[in-house]
């Protein structure tokens, strides 16, 4: 019964949150078991663009250290900030959240260019919680029982708390500049005087990952009417009087 609940508990996560969860346990799994090593999977730049191993442009976000409680705690708030906003704001709008993904990415790695980080992964997770945050400012927020402070507050108290861990807080500070780009260009510039929305999510994304809508005004031809399919009329006939 337990595994039967987990894995309707899994098979129930939005796809975007599944993918992105499940690549990064097994990546650490992989890892913990010797397969891999970290040292394929960092990010740098000359293996990257020198001896053409793309892969790092990827996994660099897909570890987060070796199994224990840094491990746990970021994928904690990665499932949980991930899916509410897969399931909130972005619901319905799977390609929006994926082009989300690219550029959060796509600015990290061009910081990763000029600055000596090799695993981004944790960077990723606080932009989600900051563009999350952003969305859901009058939320109330309990950190372990000890602080009680308003959701846009939530990055900067797992910053402190990361600096109390004796971890440097670059990738703090740079998953809060992301995602504070991401919620500028999307949520706040459109909506000033003389914006306009930058952000445009590709069509290919839509194609691919969006249903496309039916149209209100679309009427079919007559002999596409189901009533009008012999499979029908042969049911229709077959009810009885």
């Amino acid at each position: 019964m337990a595994y039967q609940g987990l894995a309707q508990e899994y098979l129930g996560m939005p796809a975007v949150t599944r993918a992105y969860t499940t690549a990064c346990v097994l990546t650490t799994a992989a890892v913990q078991l010797e397969l891999i090593t970290p040292f394929q999977l960092y990010f740098n730049p000359e293996l990257i663009f020198r001896r053409f191993q793309i892969w790092r442009l990827i996994t660099n976000f897909l570890f987060f250290g070796p199994l224990g409680f840094s491990f746990f705690f970021n994928m904690i708030f990665l499932y949980r900030y991930c899916r509410m906003l897969e399931e909130g704001s972005f619901r319905g709008r799977t390609a929006d959240f994926v082009f989300m993904f690219l550029f959060g990415g796509f600015l990290m790695t061009l910081f990763g260019l000029f600055a000596s980080l090799f695993f981004l992964g944790q960077a990723f997770t606080i932009m989600l919680v900051y563009v999350w945050s952003r969305r859901n400012p009058y939320i109330r927020m309990n950190f372990f029982g000890l602080l009680n402070f308003q959701a846009p507050f939530l990055p900067w108290v797992l910053m402190g708390f990361s600096l109390l861990l004796g971890n440097s807080i670059i990738i703090d500070l740079l998953g809060i500049a992301v995602g504070h780009i991401y919620y500028f260009l999307e949520d706040v510039f459109p909506n000033q005087p003389g914006g306009k929305k930058l952000l445009l999510t590709p069509g290919f994304l839509k194609m691919v990952f969006d249903t496309p809508e039916e149209d209100p005004n679309y009427n079919p031809l007559p002999e596409d009417q189901p009533e009008n399919h012999p499979g029908a009329q042969d049911q229709n006939q077959q009810q009885p009087q």
